[in-house]
């Protein structure tokens, strides 16, 4: 079989397995949703509400119904591309919620994802080009300590250091109230201040970024710092680069035009997954910032018992990744001729 047909193949089955792996969340989550304490009539209502007006709103809610009714209904719902109405939101539909909240997690991912990208393969190239010395040795380091950090601890420690006995960066909030916030079709601040040719809200908007995107980007980039800094140093020892060294290349030109683009191929396939990640997986960060982003909704629709709202949110996440994990995986079919499926 021909490397193209077999990356057909490859694709049409992870196509086919997708829809599948979204049915096993979803069942999952209203599974598990339904499992755990509390009770969203207690979250609305209260916990010394009437039992008669309990009753009355849980029959609202749909909530009366036998579970199997309940994941029927919702499955439906789900085929019609209909996640359903918040429960606390006043009849605000879970996709409204996700299009409100979703561009600024997807700022925060995109700056992070820049600031680790640029760091931890700047750091890992430094390493791997001067083996064995005290750059290596603090490229290690920096690797570590970034991997093993919890990000809620740094991100309160820079928020007192920073915010609050410096004063250096804004505290709580993705646009300052006295100003007019960004308005355009993306609904992401950076780039809708600059279609409109706005500077100020440009710069606004960075500096109000600055602080929890230098957070997470600074601790993800040690992941990259590791892959290249490993990758980087095995291809410098292949032979290819031996025999170029003996044609006289110099070393500079060895490192960035024949060692440093393979030793990116794996950096590919970890960067996909990192932003499906950072995407679905932002809740420490967007709390401890108190970022305006869907992981932040998510986390107060958890607390609040909004069993529409995290199921839907959940999807779309879930969704996401699946699609991120198929593009990545076609791009490294294509850049490594290698690969086989």
């Amino acid at each position: 079989m021909s490397r193209s047909r077999s990356l057909r193949y490859y694709i049409l089955a992870r196509l086919l397995l997708a829809p599948l792996m979204l049915w096993v969340i979803t069942t999952a989550v209203f599974l598990l949703l339904r499992a755990t304490p509390g009770d969203p009539v207690d979250a609305l209502l209260g916990p010394r509400a009437p039992q008669a007006a309990k009753d009355e709103l849980r029959n609202q809610l749909g909530l009366g119904k036998p579970l199997f009714v309940q994941y029927l209904e919702y499955g439906w719902k789900l085929l019609h591309l209909d996640l359903g109405q918040s429960l606390v939101g006043q009849g605000q539909s879970v996709w409204d919620i996700i299009l409100k909240f979703f561009p600024a997690t997807v700022e925060l991912a995109v700056f992070s994802m820049a600031i680790a990208l640029i760091v931890g393969i700047g750091v890992g190239v430094l390493s791997a080009s001067r083996p064995d010395s005290i750059v290596d040795f603090g490229g290690r380091l920096f690797g570590i300590i970034t991997y093993s950090v919890p990000l809620f601890w740094l991100g309160i420690l820079l928020q007192l250091v920073f915010s609050v006995q410096l004063g250096w960066f804004p505290l709580g909030t993705r646009f300052p109230v006295t100003m007019a916030a960004p308005n355009g079709p993306t609904g992401l601040y950076t780039i809708d201040s600059l279609l409109t040719g706005n500077l100020m809200q440009f710069w606004t908007a960075l500096y109000y970024l600055a602080l929890p995107c230098l957070t997470l980007g600074i601790l993800i980039s040690g992941i990259f710092e590791r892959i290249v800094r490993v990758n980087l140093k095995q291809t410098l020892r292949s032979d290819y680069v031996e025999a170029a060294r003996a044609r006289g290349i110099p070393e500079l030109q060895i490192l960035l035009s024949h060692a440093l683009k393979n030793a990116m191929i794996p950096v590919i396939t970890i960067l996909g997954l990192t932003f499906a990640a950072l995407l679905g997986g932002a809740i420490l960060t967007e709390v401890t910032f108190s970022w305006p982003g869907l992981a932040n909704r998510l986390y107060r629709a958890i607390s609040q018992r909004d069993y529409p709202t995290v199921q839907g949110i959940v999807i779309f996440f879930a969704a996401i990744v699946a699609l991120i994990s198929i593009l990545i995986d076609i791009l490294n079919a294509y850049i490594d001729p290698r690969i086989r499926y």
